[in-house]
């Protein structure tokens, strides 16, 4: 018995340290950016094709030129709710006093300057994607925006999936870096960037599976809508019958070929798109329509 008893300690000991092994947070080398400079113009870009203000203003927030990233919308979804920090450049209570390591660390690799798991509530399963330049970038625009003192609320999710470590095993499953669509032109290339990387299109747009990981088998191919009220879009050629110039100019302007408006969260993203260049929404139009 007593052999029995300690065979199952040392089974359960071994158990124990592959699971902090496989959890364990994943971080990018320190001169993971050495040499790279910043350009706040461009930052400006990378700000409004990640969608930042989308989901980190306050709820109901006016859109302005230079937006308050003081956090505090809700996503609901089927793990809880999950409520979007304070990104603003007060230093401390929002990142104010992060490096761009730092952002880079949470963007790329979906880990907090304490060494923390995120949720993947934060997008980083697509921007994990993303040129380490543009972080820099988008780094550099941040510090220039408003600092809000509001303080991030914290996430309403319950047992078990509360247990951040327990995030790290859903890393190991799921997140990937590699591209879902082949590109062979540079707009189709660039257009692919935009979509599953910054743009983060198919967090929304593709269904999820049971432990909320894309499924990349149907990709872009439409999704329940987390709040419990309808669907999201099929955004495929299969459902998107629109013409090219017919989506371009939705991107732009929000308006549809039959004489609607975008509305919603959706409204925020157009709002993104029309501060892009033309040449960059007609990458998006053209990697939608080269979809399966």
């Amino acid at each position: 018995m007593k052999r029995f008893i300690s065979a199952i300690c040392v089974l359960a000991f071994i158990g124990l340290g592959v699971f902090f092994w496989i959890t364990r947070p994943h971080t990018l080398p320190a001169d993971a950016l050495t040499g790279l400079t910043a350009d706040v113009d461009h930052g400006e870009t990378v700000f409004h094709a990640a969608g930042c203000a989308s989901c980190h203003t306050a709820p109901n927030a006016e859109s302005t030129d230079a937006p308050v990233l003081s956090g505090g919308q809700r996503f609901p979804s089927d793990f809880g709710t999950f409520l979007a920090p304070n990104i603003s450049s007060d230093a401390t209570q929002g990142i104010g006093d992060w490096s761009a390591l730092d952002l880079a660390n949470a963007m790329l690799r979906g880990v907090s300057p304490e060494g923390a798991h995120y949720y993947p509530a934060f997008p980083y399963a697509s921007y994990i994607r993303m040129q380490p330049q543009d972080v820099v970038d988008l780094h550099a625009y941040l510090a220039t925006l408003p600092a809000s003192d509001t303080a991030s609320q914290p996430h309403e999710v319950g047992f078990p999936f509360n247990i951040r470590r327990s995030v790290g095993g859903w890393k190991w499953l799921y997140l990937d870096d590699s591209w879902v669509m082949p590109a062979e032109t540079a707009q189709l290339e660039r257009g692919r960037y935009l979509v599953e990387a910054m743009g983060h299109c198919g967090e929304c747009h593709t269904p999820r599976g049971a432990l909320g990981a894309m499924d990349r088998t149907a990709w872009l191919s439409g999704a329940p809508d987390p709040s419990g009220k309808g669907n999201i879009p099929d955004i495929t050629p299969a459902s998107l019958t629109w013409s090219d110039a017919d989506i371009t100019y939705y991107f732009e302007t929000g308006f549809t070929p039959d004489f609607d408006s975008a509305g919603g969260h959706m409204a925020q993203v157009v709002e993104n798109l029309s501060k892009l260049t033309a040449q960059d929404r007609e990458a998006v139009t053209a990697y939608l329509k080269a979809l399966p």
